[in-house]
């Protein structure tokens, strides 16, 4: 028989020790959670036509357009509105990842889950990036989602 079951001392001494890890754990996941609920991503394109704001959901709660818009045809204003989603998406993606490394750490099996969880929901591992418009690019005859990269 393992005398370490019959030594009372070391047995409070180890229930002590795993209690501190478990509240340790919850107080990190309570953080984590925190955290991540309170995440908002504001994403610019780079032509300056666009800035898309989304929530710790990925849903957009604010969309600025600029004048630049101006002349520009719908469907390449359109695009450039669903690429700086994408790109905000990918941007809180990468930010959820840094804050469960920073609370329970993706080494942990729920760090892993969760992580993997956020990609999905947000698409974050899916398709190619659209093609941004550049300030160089004529915008009225360029769409923001042409292969030119």
């Amino acid at each position: 028989m393992d005398e370490r079951i019959l030594d009372p001392d070391g047995a409070r001494e180890r229930l002590a020790a795993w209690k501190g890890r478990i509240d340790k754990l919850a107080d990190d996941t309570r953080s984590m959670s925190q955290q991540l609920q309170g995440l908002r991503i504001v994403a610019k394109d780079p032509v300056g036509i666009a800035e898309v704001t989304i929530d710790s959901s990925g849903a957009m709660t604010d969309l600025k357009l600029t004048d630049r818009m101006t002349g520009t045809r719908p469907e390449t204003v359109a695009a450039t509105i669903m690429a700086t989603l994408t790109d905000a998406r990918k941007q809180l993606a990468e930010r959820s990842k840094e804050i469960v490394a920073d609370t329970i750490g993706t080494e942990t099996a729920a760090g892993r889950a969760i992580v993997e969880s956020v990609g999905r929901q947000l698409g974050a591992d899916e398709a190619k990036p659209a093609r941004r418009p550049s300030a160089d690019d004529d915008i009225e005859t360029q769409t923001y989602t042409e292969e030119r990269w």
